[in-house]
């Protein structure tokens, strides 16, 4: 149920000083003790140590579970600049986990995280804008976004990132993405590629692609072969 404010909590990389005993209190599974000290922080404005009470809240250790207590101990977080809890909220507030269901608070938190490079948001930001909601649809936007999280290792907007660019008729840099997809062993990139280079009439490559693609199985390839007498180059 809290599955991305636990994910948020693991990222808690930079720990202040005074967060160092309360971890290990954690790791030792004293959560009395760990709750004792990230409340202290917590409410002298410390915004990991906010973070991590509100797993403790969220999962009833070292208290009792309370759902309200961690939502308001998470947005004291994000507030402070938190860029996971800035995640973790905005998630929650776009699917309606623990909270109203809003997407332009999810928008805005969202936002708050790819600010601060966060590749998960920018993800997510992505599909809001590719989807329109709660925003205006902006594909271009949307293809931005993903690329700055493609560029930082983000998997899943690896993927999709030359789709989108096709859209866009941004064949370059569709066709960047999508060789590096078919590095990678995504079959349907084979086909994608083919058709790309047919329409900008470079069919030596083309023809390269299409056979793959066929190999695969694709076929819809074959009639891309077939259409541009691929077999020609």
């Amino acid at each position: 149920m809290f599955k991305f404010i636990v994910v948020g909590f693991l990222l808690l990389l930079n720990l202040h000083a005074d967060n160092k005993s309360a971890l290990e209190a954690f790791k030792k599974g004293d959560y009395n003790r760990a709750f004792e000290l990230y409340e202290k922080n917590a409410k002298s404005g410390d915004a990991v140590a906010q973070s991590a009470l509100s797993y403790l809240y969220a999962n009833g250790l070292g208290t009792d579970k309370d759902t309200q207590k961690s939502i308001e101990w998470l947005e004291r977080s994000a507030q402070s600049g938190n860029v996971n809890a800035q995640y973790d909220l905005g998630m929650f507030y776009l699917r309606g986990n623990n909270v109203k269901q809003d997407s332009l608070k999810a928008f805005e938190l969202l936002s708050k995280a790819s600010e601060q490079n966060n590749a998960n948001a920018q993800y997510d930001l992505a599909l809001m804008y590719y989807r329109g909601d709660g925003v205006d649809l902006n594909v271009t936007k949307s293809a931005q976004l993903l690329e700055s999280a493609a560029t930082s290792g983000h998997k899943i907007a690896e993927q999709n990132i030359g789709r989108v660019y096709m859209q866009l008729l941004n064949f370059d840099e569709a066709s960047k993405w999508l060789e590096k997809n078919a590095a990678d062993g995504d079959e349907a990139a084979y086909y994608l590629l083919a058709e790309i280079y047919c329409n900008q009439e470079k069919f030596a490559k083309a023809r390269e692609w299409a056979q793959k693609a066929i190999d695969s199985g694709n076929e819809e390839a074959k009639e891309l072969y077939k259409k541009y007498e691929l077999h020609k180059y």
